[in-house]
Order: structure tokens, then sequence, then C-alpha cells
């Protein structure tokens, strides 16, 4: 792939649909934890031994603390370069008949919080719940979630579980309901929404220009989305710190910091007009 920055400024300076594909390295340099590779452990468990079914199924109380300490450390956090660069293109864009979509599969909300109006979580979000018992997603972004969890999901190695019994973790507050909450994200071995999937295979389709940004190339489906758009002739161009799997199938590579490359890879360019 190509590292020149004024060839990529060119084809950006002619795209009309930009698909923008995120993963964790977008929200890294915002002192997210990653929770793969070496650190990726909270207590002594890594993420993909708690969000799964199973584990919630065995030790809800266990699963909440997880994830209300996850809660806790995102609402501390905001949206570093990238995240900003992001948003402003696609306002910028936007006045100029010109589309910029986020697909991400970051639960943290930072894209959000940066100002992205046009936006899909593919793997849900920190900051909503959805009932085990009715169904119901609503956006929660209570601190703590519920009493119980108050002080709560330290993740030193010998903190003990809180052992919460299952009427004091979050409920559902539907009419009469009063249902387990669990978090809304797509944990392991679940599948992702149907409806979401559709929407990011239109926007694919027609995009004419995708940039995939601070994302590892191993999680399926996601894995696949910028594969597929540089199959059928689209240019590619990958934001990461380091190479993946799949950077040899894209057009352009821009290694470093998300927070540092893609400022000046979405900044105006002088063929833009300006209303």
């Amino acid at each position: 792939p190509h590292t020149d920055m004024a060839d990529f400024r060119e084809v950006f300076a002619r795209a009309k649909h930009i698909a923008i594909i995120t993963g964790a390295g977008v929200s890294a340099e915002s002192g997210v934890p990653t929770f793969r590779g070496a650190g990726g452990f909270w207590r002594k468990w890594q993420a993909q031994e708690l969000a799964t079914p199973g584990a919630f199924a065995r030790n809800p109380s266990r699963v909440w603390e997880f994830y209300h300490y996850r809660r806790e450390v995102m609402l501390s956090k905001h949206p570093n370069p990238a995240h900003i660069a992001i948003a402003e293109c696609e306002k910028r864009l936007s006045k100029q008949g010109r589309s910029v979509v986020v697909i991400t599969q970051n639960i943290d909300e930072l894209h959000r919080k940066a100002g992205t109006k046009h936006l899909l979580e593919i793997h849900g979000s920190l900051f909503k719940t959805r009932c085990t018992n009715c169904g119901n997603v609503a956006e929660n972004y209570k601190s703590p979630i519920c009493p119980a969890l108050a002080g709560k999901g330290a993740p030193d190695p010998e903190t003990e579980d809180a052992a919460i019994p299952v009427e004091a973790l979050p409920q559902c507050e539907e009419d009469g309901c009063n249902g387990l909450l669990r978090p809304h994200v797509v944990w392991f071995g679940e599948t992702l929404d149907p409806d979401i999937l559709t929407a990011v295979e239109k926007e694919l389709e027609i995009c004419d220009l995708c940039l995939v940004v601070g994302t590892s190339s191993v999680v399926y489906p996601a894995a696949m989305f910028a594969p597929q758009v540089s199959a059928r002739g689209v240019p590619v161009a990958e934001f990461n710190m380091e190479a993946t799997p799949a950077t040899n199938r894209f057009r352009f590579h821009f290694q470093g910091p998300c927070g540092t490359t893609l400022p000046p890879a979405l900044a105006r360019h002088e063929t833009e007009i300006i209303s």
C-alpha cells in the first residue's frame, strides 16, 4: 500500500460517500483500556471470559461489576483529536452534499461525544441496557447504574467478588417488568443485530472511499468490511499503529497514532467549496 498523504488527499477531495470503520485503536489515545493483548485483564479474568452469555448466566454480579467499572472509567474519558477530526469532517462535508458514516466496533460512545451524527455502533454501547425479560433497550448514563454497584468493580486482582444478589442488580423500569438488565453489547458467541448489519452493508455498497482506523482487522465480521470494499475497486486507507492481516489488500497505509495521522488526512482540502 501507498504511504503518500498527498495521493490520499486527492482521493479524499473527490469522495462523495466516505465510510470510516473504527476500532479500539481510535480510543486508545483517550486512555480507554482495550482489553486485547497482554494487559487485557480485569482482576484475574480476560474480557473474553466475562463478556459472554454463559458468564452472565453463571455470575451476573461479577459481569455487572466488570461493566460498571468500564462505564465509570468511560465517564471520565474524552474524545481525542482522531474522534474530533472525524466529527468535524462529517459536519463540513454534509454542507457540501457529501456524506460520512462511522461504523464502529467501539462501545465507548466517544464518537457520539465528539459530535458524530451518522454512527453505526455494531457492538452496542456501554451506556445502553437491554432487559433479559422483555427485551427493552434503554439509554442509561446513571453513575452508579444501581445503588448496590456503588464503589464496586475495582480491577485489582486481589479484589473479592461483591456477590450482589440478582434482585439488587440493575432492573428493568418498564411497567411491572422488573427483569434483570444486561449491558446492550454484543458478547462473544452472539451475533450482530441484523438491522445494523443491513445498514452497514448499504453504506459499504455506496461508499467511494473507506477508512479503517485503529482496528486490528481480526474481529469478525467487521474484519471483512474493508476487504469487501477494496475487492470492488474502492480505495481503502488504513490508519493504525502497525500493519494488520488486511494491510496488503488496501491502497493506503498510514502508520502511527490515529490522533496524529487522521487530522491532516481529513482536514479541509484546498479544492473544497465552502459555502
